[in-house]
């Protein structure tokens, strides 16, 4: 998945404000401006759109987790990842919102993608391992939907 595409959707989910995005960043020790955010955020054709490398998205999602969760005691912010897979940033998407292997299943289901628990534990593996799947566009942006349709759902129509 492109990277621009999941901060976006990161940003709907939790109804984040160009402020707050500048406060997660600021969390994983990264000065970014507000312009630089809004950049970001367009669609490739958007006049002014600026990919998001794979160094930048690490530091937002080490940043969310630090905005959501907090620091432990005695912690480091980690140094960015300079190249992500869809295995690591799934990852720390679940540590961010705190989810278990039940409230993962839950989101892609609610995205209507069925996964059972032993092909979810396959793309949490340590690549290497035998059992070790790579994550798939597919199943992360269904992730990223089930999260939506759990945190923002639709109003009821009257």
């Amino acid at each position: 998945m492109i990277n621009n595409d999941i901060i976006r959707k990161v940003r709907y989910i939790l109804d984040l404000s160009n402020a707050k995005m500048l406060r997660i960043f600021a969390k994983a020790k990264h000065e970014i401006t507000q312009e630089e955010v809004i950049n970001m955020l367009k669609k490739e054709s958007e006049e002014g759109y600026q990919p998001c490398n794979d160094k930048i998205m690490c530091m937002f999602l080490d940043g969310l987790v630090i905005y959501k969760r907090g620091l432990k005691p005695g912690a480091e912010v980690p140094e960015p990842l300079s190249q992500l897979t869809n295995n690591l940033i799934f990852k720390k998407l679940r540590i961010a919102f705190e989810l278990r292997e039940d409230d993962i299943i839950e989101a892609l289901t609610l995205a209507e993608f069925n996964m059972s628990k032993s092909e979810l534990g396959a793309l949490f593996r340590k690549p290497g391992h035998k059992h070790y799947k790579a994550c798939g566009d597919q199943v992360l942006r269904n992730f990223l939907m089930g999260l939506s349709l759990k945190y923002r759902p639709k109003p009821a129509e009257a």
